[in-house]
């Protein structure tokens, strides 16, 4: 039974590891993939330590053979088994071994990302990965993290009423055979990309095997990757992949961490048997401390809704959801934590299948904390245990299952617990085990109170579907079909030159393309229609204004004369966010307005500091809200505390209100916490936000411009016959406008004097860093106080600053402007704008900005006159 192995290869035995001992018997071939390698980071034994396999090895003559770190991995125990004597434990899995949280989830993440390389993006991109009950549904989890955006489901030993069955099989050597597949949506199995299948091992192939058998039937496919920690087939074992994959038709891949196989001597089942007899029979319990540990609840605050794993189903979304709210919740565990346990041993103690949303908890708990966090979880399989060095399972915790099983009560296990010096241990469980059970006095939590100073339980929601519509539905083919809870994969943000005149590399928009749909409507039957409330101002689009000849040339005055003076204030916001708020932000601009902000901004820190910012733009509509879904992508691949929103400037404060109402609705909707809902802006005059290149109300020249200046973009569209519950929001890409686009013209007029600034810029910053910046919302204090002597009693109707009347004159129905006396070059264009529409310009000299823009307050297209222009003079 001697196997493959590779150069460095070995035994490891009673004796220890002899390097080089190892036969070839069989090479891999095509199907079987790759040959594997230690994960990045993997923990290794000191040299010189007894391997954990030995007692075993000494005692039955077993033996490992295979790469020299895969003693490291693997140690032995005995079970009581009929049918395998042996066992082999992982140190990496963080079933049986208390282990770092951060080595479990690495391995698996680690071998998600060699699947991701050998599929390529767009495989891997439709790859679903399936996790086998009950020791691999944390690691099939981990795969799937590190495949990317693949959705998991894990098989499961755990029937659950009124859903059907999408296939089950068996698992010959195991104690416990019967596995379930309960997808909520049995579409998870049924498409034809990749189907990822993990175990913890990979030893005989006969339940993967009969995995793909049983599937392949159900819902062909082109391309199956099998997982595993340790590659332990024997030489009769090699070829059965190939065979497989001929007789499907099909790619059958294999990537593991580690190839070895387990040399077994004649009789090694009877005197394994016999060995477990006699050393059960003089076991000794496990000493308890002198005095039990406390025990009491701690509340996580799971998201609502949010599956508790992959039993039915853990798709993209759940994940975001999760990895928003996983700090909060270790923080939570955290403070409830004793203040010796903090610094001490801390264990995160998973149940059964529940294995990876404690896993992520103690990720997220080591992180947070100075404690030594280590990660384990109960299981249903019997282990011998022996309190030696050399012996894998050291102390045995035995207490009655407490979840109800359907096979009916039995004993339940908690393995090196006992005796390892734990401070702390945190139970995790779903409320399907919150049962009387538990809480027993020779329950779990009582066993663990006698080993460790303090229990804490945290009890996560089990994630119950609803009803099938055929509860007595025997597969997917005879029950109703289902709609996800969300979609598999949310968009990629859409690029120049397909979508925007902007280079690719300066933005990603996080929107959908609705360039071939009719969205314009003249601006009097829009402004009607809004004001009526019979249409919000989303849900339809002016029409492009084109500009005149004189209007084109008073925005390349207004370019050139205050190029330096926006080249300061980007530069200023742009180091205040780098100095403030992160070392790389995620600069995720407001489109349209904030777009060409957000470029500059990025354009800075490439110029200053050689740093290659992400930039996305998002919508934002007021009344609505922030895009969920573009939030959820920004989720997915990137921390949400690095991500800073980006606008061109405030006016009355409207947008920073409305995103700060729409980050709060999010969390409380999704689970997903970390976005900070300040805006950083270019210009601030109305004192609305901490993060800005300036206070002063000058004119941005890419307000004198609508689409021409942003790419050629429109404003963002939100209305429900055009965007779905999964969808991002919409905008038009105008490619008939190209002749007149001057968008990287205002870019590179800018960009072009970021040098003659930058000592202006670090004497601005160093004021800024120094000076209270508190927003005093004084603009918002001056549009209440013009809305009520004017009579319009509406403050959405008062657009303060040159940025918010320039969009009155060239969007909507303005009824007069008011200038600041004295105000000079920056209102030219306001004044020619005004004058092309036949509104007033009233100049009043007590005004916080340097002008304001007045919508008519009862506008009807009876209001306006024959000529078409806004207001009857």
């Amino acid at each position: 039974m001697n196997k493959a192995v590779n150069d460095g290869s070995g035994v490891w035995s009673a004796t220890g590891f002899r390097p080089g001992t190892g036969t070839r018997a069989g090479a891999r071939g095509p199907v079987d993939g790759p040959a594997g390698g230690a994960a990045d980071g993997a923990a290794q034994g000191p040299v010189g330590e007894v391997w954990s396999g030995s007692w075993v090895a000494g005692r039955l003559g077993v033996e490992l053979v295979g790469d020299e770190g895969l003693g490291e991995l693997l140690g032995l125990a005995l079970r009581r088994n009929p049918k395998r004597a042996h066992l082999l434990v992982s140190n990496v899995l963080g079933k049986h071994v208390p282990q770092s949280p951060a080595v479990v989830y690495g391995y698996g993440f680690a071998l998600g990302l060699r699947v991701r390389d050998l599929l390529g993006e767009d495989e891997a991109g439709r790859a679903v990965v399936l996790g086998y009950a009950e020791t691999a549904t944390g690691l099939g989890h981990s795969v799937a993290d590190g495949v990317g955006l693949a959705p998991c489901l894990h098989s499961t030993r755990r029937p659950v009423e009124g859903v059907a069955t999408a296939g089950g099989f068996e698992e010959s050597h195991s104690h416990a055979t019967s596995h379930l597949l309960l997808p909520e949506n049995p579409d998870l199995l049924a498409g034809d990309g990749p189907l990822v299948l993990v175990d913890d091992e990979f030893s005989t192939g006969n339940t993967i095997l009969n995995t793909i058998r049983d599937l392949h039937a159900r819902y062909p496919r082109g391309r199956y990757v099998i997982v595993a920690l340790v590659d332990m087939r024997s030489a009769a074992d090699l070829g059965r992949l190939a065979d497989l994959a001929r007789e499907i038709d099909a790619t059958v891949d294999l990537v593991t961490a580690a190839s070895g196989t387990v040399r077994l001597p004649e009789g090694v089942l009877e005197k394994g048997q016999a060995l477990v007899a006699e050393h059960e029979a003089a076991a000794v319990a496990p000493a308890p401390r002198p005095a039990p540990g406390t025990i009491a609840r701690v509340d996580l605050g799971w998201p609502q809704g949010l599956a508790d794993g992959g039993r039915h189903g853990f798709t993209p979304g759940h994940r975001v959801r999760l990895e928003g709210a996983l700090p909060a919740m270790a923080a939570r565990i955290a403070d409830a934590l004793p203040p010796g346990a903090r610094r001490g041993r801390v264990l995160v103690l998973g149940f059964e299948e529940l294995m990876y949303a404690p896993l992520r908890l103690g990720v997220a708990l080591e992180k947070l904390t100075d404690a030594e966090v280590r990660y384990s979880t109960t299981t249903r399989s019997p282990v011998l245990a022996v309190d030696d060095p050399g012996y894998a399972i050291r102390t045995r915790l035995a207490f009655p299952a407490h979840d109800g099983p359907a096979d009916g009560p039995g004993e339940r296990y908690a393995y090196n617990v006992a005796g390892a010096g734990f401070d702390a241990v945190v139970a995790v469980v779903d409320s399907a085990a919150d049962t009387p059970e538990l809480h027993a006095p020779d329950g779990l939590l009582a066993q663990l109170a006698a080993h460790a100073g303090s229990v804490l339980l945290a009890v996560v929601p089990s994630y119950v579907p609803e009803p099938a519509r055929d509860s007595g539905a025997e597969s997917v083919q005879e029950s109703a079909p289902r709609s996800a809870e969300r979609p598999l994969m949310l968009p990629e943000p859409l690029r120049g030159p397909d979508f925007s005149s902007y280079a690719a590399d300066e933005v990603g928009w996080l929107l959908q393309d609705l360039s071939d749909t009719r969205l314009e409507a003249p601006t009097e039957e829009r402004e009607e229609a809004i004001q009526s409330g019979g249409a919000h101002y989303a849900e339809s689009l002016p029409v492009e204004y084109q500009p005149s000849p004189a209007y084109q040339e008073l925005f390349r005055d207004a370019l050139a004369g205050s190029a330096a003076r926006i080249a300061l204030a980007v530069g200023a916001v742009t180091e205040t966010v780098l100095a403030e708020r992160s070392p790389r932000p995620v600069l995720v601009s407001l489109a349209r307005a904030g777009t060409p902000v957000g470029v500059l901004m990025r354009r800075w820190a490439q110029h200053r500091h050689g740093l290659d910012l992400p930039h996305y733009a998002v919508s934002i509509v007021r009344g609505r809200g922030i895009d969920a879904n573009a939030l959820r992508y920004l989720a997915v691949h990137h921390a949400p505390a690095d991500v800073v929103f980006v606008d061109g400037w405030t006016g009355k404060g409207a947008i920073t209100r409305e995103l700060a109402q729409a980050i709060e609705e999010f969390e409380a909707s999704d689970g997903i916490t970390g976005f900070d809902p300040e805006i950083a802006v270019l210009a601030d005059p109305g004192s609305c936000v901490r993060t800005y290149g300036t206070r002063e109300d000058f004119l941005i020249p890419s307000a004198c411009l609508n689409s021409t200046v942003s790419g050629l973009i429109s404003r963002t569209v939100l209305r429900a016959d055009l965007v779905g519950e999964h969808d991002y929001h919409g905008a038009k890409f105008y490619r008939e406008l190209a002749g007149t686009d001057v968008s990287v013209e205002f870019l590179d007029a800018i960009s072009a004097r970021f040098d003659e600034v930058g000592d202006a810029v670090d004497d601005r910053v160093k004021e800024l860093l120094s000076a209270d910046r508190a927003p005093t919302w004084e603009g918002w204090a001056a549009v209440e106080r013009i809305s009520e002597e004017y009579g319009i009693h509406d403050v959405n109707l008062v657009k303060p600053g040159v940025g918010e009347t320039t969009r009155v004159l060239l969007r909507r129905v303005p009824w007069k402007i008011l200038a600041r006396a004295g105000a000079g070059a920056d209102l030219d264009h306001v004044r020619l704008l005004a004058e092309q529409r036949g509104v007033p310009v009233e100049e009043v000299a007590e005004l916080p900005y340097t002008c304001v823009g007045l919508i008519h307050p009862k506008y009807t297209r009876g209001a306006t006159g024959a000529d078409g222009r806004a207001v009857t003079v």
